[in-house]
C-alpha cells in the first residue's frame, strides 16, 4: 500500500544486510533503485499494465501451425521449431558444444535489433532480425525508465520450468564496459538470482513475474553473476526480452 509520503510496505524481495545493500521506492518510477556493491538494479514488479502483458505473450507466439493456446511446446522437436512460421518472431533452437557433445540450448531465442548489430555469447554468433512495430514499442517503453537507448534485445522463451538460464555474466566485450541491460518479462513468475563473482553464498533472487521490468547497470557485471534456475514446478512459458546496446 501506499500513503501521502510513498510507499510503506516491504518490497518484495530481500536483502543482504549491511550499508552497501539497499532498495528505495521511487513513486516517479513506480519501482526500487536497488543498490548493491559494485552496481545497481532498478525493479518495477508491475511495470507493464495486465493488458499489454497479455498481448504480448499472444503477439510472441503467434503462428500458422498450432494453436498457441493449446500447443505443448516442451513435445515439439527443436528441428521442427523454425518451421511452425511464427509471425512475428523468429525463434530458433541453439546449439552448444558440451564437453564434446552437441546439445540444444534449454530454452528458444531470438536476436533482433540495428543493422550490423550482431551479437556473440557462447560460442554462438546472431546476425539481427530486423525490429517489428511490437519489439519498437516495448523497447520505447523501456527506455522511458532506462535513461539510454537500446539497439538490440535478446528474446529467450522459457518453455517451462526445464528451460533454465545457468550462471553467467553479460560481459561481451560489443557490451561495452558498463552496460545497461534491460529485462522485459511475460508469462510465468520465474526467480532471477544474482552472486558475488567472490562470494557464491551472497545470493539475491527477485521474482520476474508478468509485466516486470529489472534494469542492471553500473559495474554488475564485471562483479556478479546472474541466473535463471530450474524450478520443475512450473508448467507455464515464460518470455524475457533483455534490451541491450551493441558497440556501447
Amino acid at each position: 500500500m501506499t500513503d501521502l509520503f510513498g510507499k510503506t510496505e516491504a518490497p518484495p524481495f530481500d536483502l543482504p544486510a549491511g550499508v552497501d545493500y539497499e532498495a528505495v521506492w521511487r513513486e516517479e518510477k513506480r519501482g526500487y533503485d536497488i543498490r548493491v556493491p559494485h552496481g545497481q538494479l532498478f525493479y518495477a514488479e508491475c511495470y507493464f499494465p495486465t493488458k499489454v502483458s497479455d498481448r504480448t505473450v499472444e503477439y510472441l507466439v503467434e503462428n500458422d501451425s498450432v494453436n498457441w493456446r493449446e500447443a505443448d511446446w516442451r513435445k515439439l522437436e527443436p528441428e521442427r521449431i523454425e518451421d511452425l512460421g511464427f509471425r512475428n518472431i523468429r525463434w530458433k533452437q541453439d546449439w552448444i558444444n558440451f564437453f564434446g557433445k552437441r546439445m540444444p540450448l534449454p530454452r528458444l531465442t531470438c536476436w533482433c535489433g540495428d543493422k550490423g548489430a550482431a551479437y556473440t555469447y557462447s560460442g554462438i554468433r546472431s546476425e539481427p532480425n530486423p525490429w517489428n512495430n511490437g519489439l519498437r514499442y516495448l523497447k520505447g517503453q523501456v527506455e522511458q525508465v532506462a535513461g539510454t537507448t537500446f539497439n538490440s534485445v535478446l528474446l529467450n522463451w522459457y518453455r517451462d520450468g526445464e528451460d533454465c538460464l545457468s550462471w553467467h555474466a553479460d560481459d561481451e566485450p560489443e557490451l561495452g564496459r558498463n552496460p545497461v541491460i534491460a529485462s522485459a518479462n511475460f508469462g510465468a513468475t520465474r526467480d532471477f538470482q544474482i552472486r558475488l563473482n567472490e562470494d557464491h553464498g551472497q545470493k539475491i533472487t527477485l521474482r520476474l513475474g508478468h509485466g516486470t521490468l529489472l534494469i542492471m547497470s553500473g559495474e554488475l557485471q564485471h562483479f556478479w553473476q546472474h541466473s535463471v534456475p530450474k524450478r520443475k514446478r512450473v508448467r507455464e512459458s515464460r518470455f524475457n526480452m533483455t534490451f541491450r546496446r551493441i558497440g556501447a
